[in-house]
């Protein structure tokens, strides 16, 4: 979208090459522009604003304050505050009601930022390695091991059972 006073000074511009016997063609291609886009600014009105700059759409079907309220109620309220929208909607169906869909409530908890977690649970935790064990005398630590061996026939292997102090 371009200004209307910088596209003045473009359609000025094109009109000074073409006067000096330019194509318009080419003058629109130096300037980095569309013949076409030029051709369509000079036929509109001179003063004319951009249209698409004043566009403003609202979708007909878009949540009112009260509807976005009463399913922000409905997803905290005791009863499925802990629960996902994937399985709030389908209780809302049990009950013969219908709030928004599932996709709707999903958009509307992540824009409120309550998507997080919604489940009763402990969330995850970051566990550390376990720390090291040291022995310092003897019989204080055991630790084992199996290992098969491959024997000289195949199929039968020899078990080494490993026991250290």
């Amino acid at each position: 979208m371009t200004a209307l006073e910088e596209r003045k000074t473009l359609i000025g511009l094109i009109s000074e090459a073409t006067m000096g016997g330019a194509r318009q063609a080419r003058a629109c291609e130096v300037l980095g522009l569309s013949a076409r886009t030029v051709q369509r600014w000079q036929g509109a009105e001179p003063d004319a604003v951009d249209g698409r700059s004043l566009r403003c759409f609202e979708p007909p079907h878009k949540l009112s304050a009260a509807e976005r309220a009463e399913l922000l109620a409905v997803a905290n309220s005791a009863e499925f505050g802990h629960l996902p929208p994937s399985q709030i909607v389908p209780r809302l169906a049990d009950q013969q009601r219908y709030i928004a869909s599932e996709s709707t409530f999903y958009r509307v908890l992540r824009e409120e930022k309550q998507l997080a977690h919604r489940r009763s649970e402990r969330p995850t935790t970051v566990r550390s390695k376990p720390r090291a064990v040291c022995a310092d005398a003897p019989n204080q630590l055991y630790s084992w091991d199996i290992t098969y061996l491959p024997a000289a026939v195949r199929g039968q292997y020899f078990y080494l059972y490993l026991f250290m102090d």
